[in-house]
């Protein structure tokens, strides 16, 4: 029943000679890589404003100039990202440059960093989706909708997670139509606000309820740059591409280095035209309301009408599936890891849909418990947001420069001289991110980062320190056992023990006892009465019990038994019933499991598990 509904929720395995089928188209990738950093435009002019806004209405002015610095910031990244394209065409993460590099901490900086931040992406882009379903749906005359924004998040989370077990290019197929549905309404409210404003007809945003705006804050430096560090959410996703070459149809790096600058010049495009019409319009974020700034200007250029309706449908679509940006990364990223053995393995390998099935689940799990922390409020986690990004950045730039001073490839002097730029310019944003950012929440990532390394290796130290004690190096050939001691562990005597007694007596013919507890003496007596009959001529023990303990008494007597033969090999028999149905299982205590717990850690002890299946 359990694998009809996995088929049925994921579909069939895929073989994993097919693995070359699953490769992305440019057109496709786009929409599976991009979507995180295009959709960022629906909320990273509102984060300037919102911070611009503290100074009074007057300091939105300076919306522009701040998303023109940022829009520049974002071209010399790309740039140098193309570079690290080519140098690394099998996937030049953040975390595979800066390990190679920079050595293996500050590889696991900007893993732990990177990590972090796909999981605010998920989060933050399902909850700006769910803030535009519920500005529609108080346009559409149904307010209250934002009371249940956690529960529609969560929702959200499980149908992309779902979509994404799927497989690659499956997730790719439902994702590319919104993805571009929404680039194309923007681009149109963008032309025709440019026509309205050019010839007039564009009118201003009216507020249904008007906000209160007071200047709490003067304009000043810092406030700009507090501004400048809200607006470079726009960045986030633009690393992505990057480290998903090896998803792209060949030539895998020429495709991907393509797709960067398609993904780079519709972001700067969107991004600058939204915040030049947010000013043109009067558009400004209204926490009464609760409308987004991307609603009041398509409101204000369509009406509420049908186009209006497919913007924010649209830019809800790709908030809520930007996240799969996360998906195609996070997944990808923990394999890596776990194939270096800095997380538990079950990352490195592929499920039936050859996608990695545990690091999706793991993602939605954590992307749904920020939810219901911040209650699905974006605005509220957006501190927390670029951090990680902009150190992720500034390692894989600075591993870059280092790369090419290294191989001095062709053309290495103009790479060092666009990743040297790359590097300087995100470590400057990075400390700006950070002053401005900390006591907003951005403590939290620069102290979780630590931590996450910490556990890396701390996972590393335990698979080296395996690998060390399975290691053949200071082994010795093994020698024929001498006496074979067997142990048969017993409750009773009925049709599932024999077949444990029977074993035992072949492979220890004069070496095997039984042994039970004594915890009902009147049944054990009975026991002692019949065994003389159905024991195969085994020798029973019974242990006394006067506190009513199984486990104790058990190990207490196999501790004494390993302890008479220095040369023997024990054998403990755990004959066990298994009921014809799954659910009959909550119906019997597990005390096979706990003895198999108990005595699986003693060293020299073999455990026999021997199962007796009943019928219908």
């Amino acid at each position: 029943m359990s694998t009809s509904f996995k088929r049925m929720l994921i579909g069939k395995p895929i073989a994993t000679e097919q693995q070359h089928h699953e490769r992305l188209r440019k057109i496709t990738a786009l929409a599976v890589f991009s979507s995180d950093a295009l959709s960022s435009v629906a909320y990273a002019t509102e984060a300037i404003l919102s911070v611009l806004i503290l100074a009074g209405s007057s300091a939105l002015g300076m919306g522009l100039p701040v998303a023109g610095g940022i829009a520049a910031l974002l071209i010399v990244v790309a740039i140098s990202y193309r570079q690290t394209i080519h140098a690394y065409p099998n996937g030049g993460g953040a975390y595979i440059v800066a390990h190679e590099n920079l050595g293996k901490l500050s590889g696991l900086i900007a893993a732990a960093a990177l990590l972090i931040d796909y999981v605010l992406t998920v989060a933050v882009s399902i909850s700006a989706g769910v803030a535009a379903i519920t500005s529609l749906a108080g346009n559409w005359g149904f307010p209250g909708l934002e009371n249940f924004s956690v529960e529609i998040s969560l929702l959200c989370i499980l149908v992309v997670g779902l979509a994404n077990l799927r497989g690659v290019k499956e997730s790719g197929a439902i994702f590319a139509l919104p993805t571009y549905v929404f680039i194309i309404s923007i681009v149109a409210m963008l032309g025709w606000g440019l026509i309205g404003t050019l010839f007039g007809f564009a009118r201003p945003v009216v507020q249904s309820v008007a906000p209160t705006v007071s200047a709490s804050d003067a304009i000043g430096l810092w406030l700009i740059l507090r501004a400048f560090a809200a607006g470079c959410t726009a960045l986030t996703g633009v690393e992505a591409i990057s480290n998903g070459i090896p998803a792209f149809k060949q030539p895998e790096a020429k495709n991907a280095a393509i797709t960067l600058a398609w993904m780079a010049a519709i972001l700067v495009t969107m991004f600058l035209g939204i915040t030049w019409l947010a000013g043109q319009l009067h558009a400004i974020p209204n926490d009464l309301t609760h409308e987004t700034v991307i609603s009041q200007i398509a409101r204000s250029v369509f009406g509420v009408g049908p186009i209006y309706t497919i913007i924010q449908v649209s830019t809800a679509l790709i908030l809520v599936l930007a996240a799969n940006t996360s998906y195609a990364d996070f997944p990808r990223l923990s394999s890596l890891l776990a194939k270096d053995r800095f997380l538990p393995r079950h990352f490195a390998s592929q499920g039936d849909r050859l996608v990695f099935s545990n690091g999706i689940i793991v993602l939605s799990l954590f992307a749904a418990i920020l939810v219901v922390i911040f209650k699905a409020n974006e605005i509220a986690m957006l501190p927390l947001y670029a951090i990680g990004v902009f150190i992720s950045f500034t390692l894989s730039q600075g591993g870059m420069v280092r790369h090419h001073l290294r191989e001095r490839e062709q053309g290495w002097r103009r790479g060092l001289l666009i990743n040297g730029i790359g590097a300087v310019l995100t470590a400057v944003v990075l400390a700006v991110l950070a002053a401005t950012k900390f006591t907003h929440g951005a403590w939290s990532v620069l102290v979780l980062i630590p931590l996450m390394v910490l556990v890396f290796d701390a996972i590393h130290a335990h698979y080296q320190s395996i690998a060390a004690q399975l290691s053949l190096s200071n082994a010795s050939k093994p020698q024929a056992v001498r006496r074979i001691t067997a142990i048969v562990l017993v409750s009773g005597i009925h049709k599932g023990v024999l077949p444990a007694l029977q074993l035992a007596r072949t492979m220890a013919p004069d070496n095997a006892t039984a042994v039970m507890v004594n915890l009902d003496p009147e049944g054990s007596a009975k026991i002692r009465d019949r065994w003389s009959e159905w024991g195969c001529e085994i020798p029973l023990v019974i242990l006394e019990s006067p506190f009513r303990s199984l486990v104790t008494p058990l190990l207490h007597y196999v501790d004494q038994v390993d302890d008479l033969y220095g040369d023997d090999e024990l054998l403990i028999f755990l004959p066990e019933f298994v009921p014809a149905h799954w659910w009959e299982q909550l119906l019997h205590n597990q005390t096979g499991l706990i003895l198999r717990a108990a005595l699986t850690f003693g060293r020299g002890k073999t455990i026999i598990s021997v199962p007796y299946k009943l019928g219908k």
